[in-house]
């Protein structure tokens, strides 16, 4: 996992609640059994109508939105299944920071576990950056170590658990926190299961 401190990045607002992981991966494109290439297919449903040809009503791919790497949504984003594949989708895409009023659990879970910056903020400073947002040229700033993020209006303070903080800031997986105690599990396997792991 690539570790990331700081990013600034043009913001794409979502302004819909409740945004559930089949919105953002249809099921139709669930086959692959490789983490990357689901980023096309990201809104699929509300970007394409049915024989694929852009719709008017939503702009993720107007030129205006071209590169946008932070996302701006509504209350509760992620809800529905624990698919894993909406957060390999949204990084895929370009998100690397996801910016809501509130997240299902078990997607802010899985959103950190593959490095993703999820923040939690007020839905007043959410609604502002959205309407900010909306011109296609703005941009906020994002420090995951001090835990701010800077708009043209000033810094506004986020909270994150520092287990997720951690991993994020230093690249770290659940695979990586696995082989920090290889050393451990080599001596325990070599006692044949005797000794404990501290």
């Amino acid at each position: 996992m690539e570790a990331i401190e700081k990013h600034t990045g043009t913001v794409y607002p979502l302004d819909r609640d409740n945004v559930d992981t089949d919105q953002i991966i249809p099921k139709q494109f669930l086959k692959r059994i490789e983490r990357t290439g689901f980023g096309e297919y990201v809104f699929h449903n509300w970007r394409f109508d049915d024989d694929g040809n852009p719709r008017d009503n939503f702009d993720l791919d107007s030129p205006k939105y071209e590169g946008a790497s932070i996302l701006v949504a509504g209350e509760n984003f992620g809800c529905g299944s624990s698919r894993e594949h909406a957060p390999w989708a949204l990084l895929d895409f370009g998100f690397k920071v996801i910016i809501a009023p509130s997240f299902a659990d078990i997607f802010y879970s899985n959103a950190f576990k593959n490095g993703i910056i999820v923040i939690e903020a007020e839905e007043e400073k959410v609604k502002e950056w959205q309407e900010k947002a909306r011109s296609g040229d703005f941009m906020l700033a994002v420090d995951l170590v001090e835990q701010t993020v800077t708009s043209d209006s000033g810094v506004y303070k986020f909270d994150i658990p520092s287990y997720h903080k951690e991993k994020l800031i230093n690249g770290w997986d659940d695979i990586s926190l696995t082989l920090q105690l290889e050393d451990k599990i080599k001596q325990y396997e070599e006692s044949g299961g005797r000794m404990g792991i501290s």
